[in-house]
């Protein structure tokens, strides 16, 4: 060993200079490493879907309410002349509002709720006893004609409404499976979630072919990829789609 070799001590106060620079290099490449790493693992990860839940804040509607295919409020569509829209009703945490609207089919209402939203679809989490039942009155709100677009059969996924449009994001897959089962179990409409090859979803709100609702006939095939074949019509901006949930076909996840 020459005179020029550092011999480094454990105990000493002081690094020896080269073996210190040798340190704060690798330290500074391991930085740099781990950086990138976790850089490369947020680009890789996909952008979520914009969906709103404005929790916390009361927004009052007036409108009418509506039983078919799902508890609704049909208001006058904003920016439009003479436009319907309709806003499914849900309550608070995992339940539906169908007996909120039970024997409301039809009424003029006043209703206090959150918005919950995504895409062209906009739903209201009841505040519990806030429907107020109004006497109709001049101009009253017309409920829209239902446009039959024929039978057609989609492939997706069957996850519950609340929490896709906006309650949770992304609200769907099976890592959100134990959430929708419980959901769709508590009344919350289940839709089939649908996404062409752009990657655009649309939902269609499930009911068997006399246009009941199938929630505990599908809690099986929750979460899963399915195939349905049904008639589908439009009400403003819902898409529903009739069949019966053991026309259903399973397919197996790629």
């Amino acid at each position: 060993m020459s005179a020029s070799d550092e011999f480094f001590v454990g105990w000493s106060d002081a690094t020896p200079p080269a073996s210190s620079a040798r340190t704060r290099d690798f330290v500074r490449v391991a930085l740099l490493g781990a950086l990138a790493v976790a850089l490369l693992a947020v680009l890789g990860q996909r952008r979520l879907e914009p969906a709103t839940f404005e929790y916390g804040v009361v927004t009052t509607l007036e409108g009418r309410l509506a039983t078919d295919p799902v508890p609704s409020l049909l208001v006058p569509r904003p920016g439009s002349a003479g436009g319907v829209s309709r806003y499914p009703l849900v309550r608070p945490f995992k339940f539906g509002a169908t007996a909120d609207v039970a024997g409301l089919d039809g009424r003029r209402a006043r209703l206090s709720g959150s918005l919950v939203h995504r895409g062209g679809l906009t739903m209201v989490e009841l505040v519990p006893g806030s429907i107020e039942v109004l006497d109709d009155g001049p101009g009253s709100l017309p409920p829209p004609s239902a446009v039959d677009l024929g039978t057609a059969t989609f492939v997706g996924e069957i996850v519950d409404s609340k929490c896709f449009l906006g309650v949770m994001n992304p609200g769907r897959l099976k890592p959100h499976k134990a959430c929708a089962i419980r959901c769709i179990s508590g009344g919350i409409p289940p839709v089939l979630l649908v996404r062409d090859p752009s990657g655009t979803s649309t939902c269609l709100v499930l009911t068997d072919s006399e246009g009941r609702m199938v929630n505990a006939r599908v809690l099986g095939m929750v979460a899963e990829p399915v195939e349905i074949t049904g008639r589908v019509r439009r009400l403003g901006e819902l898409l529903v789609l009739a069949a019966d949930p053991e026309t259903y076909r399973p397919l197996s996840r790629p």
